[in-house]
């Protein structure tokens, strides 16, 4: 067997071999003598089987057995020529050339290694900054936010009238072009203006009213709502106000805090205001994080670094953005496609770039989750998956299994690597 082998860079390679009819011969003589020991073929005792029989009875087997044996060989010297260890490989090895003739067999393979790469001082490229302030007054708002959510309501006992953010008791009736209809009428609702809970322009007609007052309001259903006959009508509400709720006031002091933080017996003001202040600050850290150090940090590493790309691993994020693309398109669309290669080449063409970019950012990522030690195994992947499925109220079990059988699980680890990654870089800064 004669083979060449061509390491493009160090994420590429090829080996390039003719498997001759000889090396093909020897593998079907090596094979049938091994399967002559255990074959059973009719009128012969195991182990006494003659190897013509073997050969007639496993013909093509034989045949596939000794061309696939002669691809592992062939590999293995390949890689061995080219000093790349078999755990670099990235992926099956793709065989890109496998035409037979009279000789033997032309092959070509294409072979795909993680890239090497030379991180240097990536700590020094990471910028300091400063944990977010919050003001006392942030604080402040906060507090009496958490606390009216909790506050009950109250009636209005004096004769006011309704402002923004009260609570209206009321009687209302629907009606287009004078005829009431279905699912217009309630007694005793209870409505909070600036809610938008009602039909755009109802709650705000509602301000100003007083207990016992009565008012016809003029409003037009969206074009989109959902019911045909009402949709984008004129509508006339007949109102009648019966009560006027609004939240206690919120007081700011010990006995508030003992009630906002039931877990601390020497709770007070000064603690609440402590307990609020470090949540606040975790929020903003978190948005400082996630909308915008993160990602710069992220940018600044992919346009830094250069990196050999596994090509076939490029080609496989450009279809599966292509696939995404084609889910989005008509019918007609796709047929356009279906009878032009050149459209579908120069589409493909349109998505290399950012493929290049996910697919260089995704090796960065490894690289520093190993030199930082940070890893995600499939016990937390599946913790992560099965909380977030919780919180959406849906069956966790389903959730995986659909993961999992859609191949996203390794994508979801890699986000969750990411994101341990960058925050441990980024911790590692703060002033």
């Amino acid at each position: 067997m004669q083979i060449t082998t061509n390491k493009i860079n160090s994420a590429n390679a090829k080996i390039n071999a003719a498997i001759t009819r000889n090396t093909l011969d020897t593998n079907i003589e090596k094979i049938a003598k091994q399967l002559s020991k255990d074959a059973k073929v009719p009128g012969f005792r195991k182990g006494k089987v003659p190897m013509d029989a073997v050969k007639k009875q496993y013909g093509e087997r034989l045949v596939q057995d000794a061309e696939a044996q002669a691809l592992r060989d062939l590999l293995n010297e390949g890689l061995k020529l080219m000093d790349i260890a078999a755990d670099t490989l990235i992926g099956e090895p793709q065989i890109t050339k496998f035409e037979k003739n009279d000789n033997g067999i032309e092959v070509e393979v294409t072979i795909a290694t993680r890239p090497a790469i030379e991180l240097g001082d990536y700590v020094a490229m990471i910028p300091d900054f400063a944990k977010p302030a919050v003001s006392d007054e942030a604080i402040t708002a906060r507090i009496e936010e958490l606390a009216s959510a909790q506050a009950p309501l109250v009636n209005i006992d004096k004769n006011r009238p309704l402002i923004d953010g009260d609570t209206v008791l009321m009687d209302f009736e629907g009606f287009v072009d004078g005829v009431a209809f279905e699912g217009g009428k309630a007694e005793n609702f209870s409505l909070h203006l600036g809610s938008g809970q009602f039909i755009p322009g109802f709650e705000e007609q509602m301000i100003g009213l007083s207990k016992g007052d009565e008012k016809t309001i003029d409003v037009t259903f969206p074009e989109n709502y959902g019911g045909e006959k009402l949709a984008g009508k004129p509508a006339s509400f007949k109102v009648k106000v019966h009560a006027i709720q609004a939240k206690e006031p919120v007081v700011l002091d010990d006995e508030l805090a003992k009630k906002m933080l039931p877990g601390f017996d020497d709770a007070n003001l000064a603690m609440l205001k402590e307990k609020v202040k470090e949540q606040l600050e975790n929020e903003e850290m978190s948005k400082l994080y996630n909308d915008e150090l993160k990602p710069k940090l992220m940018e600044h590493f992919v346009a830094t670094f250069t990196i050999d790309l596994p090509e076939f691993i490029v080609e496989q994020e450009i279809d599966m953005a292509l696939n995404k693309k084609a889910r989005e398109m008509t019918e007609e669309q796709i047929a356009e496609l279906r009878d032009n290669a050149d459209k579908v080449k120069e589409m493909r063409e349109t998505f290399r770039e950012d493929a290049s970019r996910a697919v260089k950012a995704t090796f960065i990522v490894d690289a520093l989750a190993k030199a930082e030690s940070i890893s995600v195994n499939e016990q937390e992947l599946m913790q992560t998956i099965y909380y977030e499925a919780m919180q959406m109220g849906q069956d966790p079990a389903a959730v995986y299994k659909n993961y999992q059988e859609s191949g996203y699980l390794p994508a979801i680890q890699m986000a969750m690597i990411e994101d341990r990654v960058l925050s441990k870089l980024l911790n590692d800064k703060i002033k």
